[in-house]
């Protein structure tokens, strides 16, 4: 070896990895859904994008309000968006960077306007749900009648239905919590025959050497057989095999909540509803409907999985005729 010659790089220090990757690492330390990862990746991105690639280390508060303000004036994005990018921005500095600022807690929220949620008269849900037919008609079937949400509809696993008591279990709701709530028993028979289907097609994953679904937390590794289980396949599972985007492999996912979407908008067209109902909007009116019946508010809350019962509350409002019960002078 010459004297000068380069000192060997085999020993050298591994590279570091890109700021995105380490995002994405820290929000799968986390346990984060992958929505909320593409949602903060895609926000961090556009961040440094906007400061002409500069690392968010080398940036200050100034940085933030302006990407935020940027976002508000230019952009004219909602109050809840605006507040999705700043939880973006501070996960990045306070997980990821590991920087302590104190600036950061001066970031304020966009003040978000509190409206009242769309509810359907249970006339104009009978037409919607008549509208409706197939996997996206019974999901949404499910939506109304159990008050789940619709990404609660397409994630149900079968050891989750118990048919002997009518109850469904929702594992891993918003906020991360379970709850039990209702199987209404005109889905019986219907979801009887779902279920049916979907172990033959389970059955015939199995054959092709496929058959293993996704399971939360770590469980494939600790329970390597679960994931061919019968009782852990989704109810309602989607027509292909497709590539996991996180882990890379070749397994069948849920029925799409975007299918049940553009169902739904086609049958709010085809029953002539006037109301921007979406499949939300079928939660909303589960809980209307419920309180118009008489059941008390505590009860309403438990099967919704709010934690605060002034959540359960707005409903309420529909409890009294418009105008909140005052007779109009022109009807004297």
């Amino acid at each position: 070896m010459r004297p000068n010659a380069p000192a060997s790089t085999s020993s050298a220090a591994p590279p570091q990895p890109r700021l995105l990757d380490r995002v994405r690492d820290k929000i799968r330390l986390k346990h984060y859904s992958i929505r909320t990862e593409q949602a903060y990746v895609d926000w961090v991105r556009r961040f440094i994008l906007f400061h002409h690639k500069r690392h968010p280390a080398d940036l200050g508060p100034e940085a933030v309000e302006a990407f935020l303000t940027h976002l508000a004036v230019a952009g004219q994005v909602s109050a809840s968006t605006q507040n999705q990018a700043r939880s973006a921005l501070l996960f990045l500095y306070r997980q990821v960077l590991e920087i302590e600022l104190p600036w950061l807690d001066n970031v304020e929220s966009a003040r978000q306007s509190r409206r009242l949620p769309v509810v359907l008269t249970q006339q104009e849900v009978t037409r919607l749900l008549g509208a409706m037919s197939g996997v996206d008609g019974l999901i949404a079937r499910l939506l109304y009648g159990s008050g789940l949400r619709v990404m609660e509809g397409v994630r149900l696993r079968v050891k989750d239905i118990d048919f002997e008591r009518l109850e469904i279990l929702v594992r891993d709701g918003k906020g991360a919590k379970d709850r039990v709530t209702m199987l209404p028993a005109s889905l019986f028979q219907p979801l009887a025959v779902q279920l049916e289907e979907a172990q033959r097609r389970h059955e015939t994953d199995l054959r092709a050497g496929f058959g293993a679904v996704y399971l939360p937390f770590a469980l494939a590794r600790k329970y390597p057989t679960s994931a061919r289980e019968w009782k852990w396949q989704y109810v309602f599972p989607a027509d292909r095999i497709s590539r996991d985007p996180r882990s890379g492999e070749w397994r069948r996912h849920h029925h799409a909540e975007q299918s049940v979407q553009r169902a739904m908008r086609r049958a709010v067209f085809d029953a002539q509803l006037t109301k921007p109902a979406t499949p939300h909007t079928l939660r909303h009116s589960f809980a209307t409907h419920l309180l118009q019946s008489g059941y008390d508010i505590r009860t309403v809350q438990e099967l919704l999985g709010h934690e605060d019962v002034s959540t359960t509350m707005i409903y309420t409002h529909v409890l009294n005729r418009g105008g909140r019960g005052v007779r109009s002078p022109l009807d004297a």
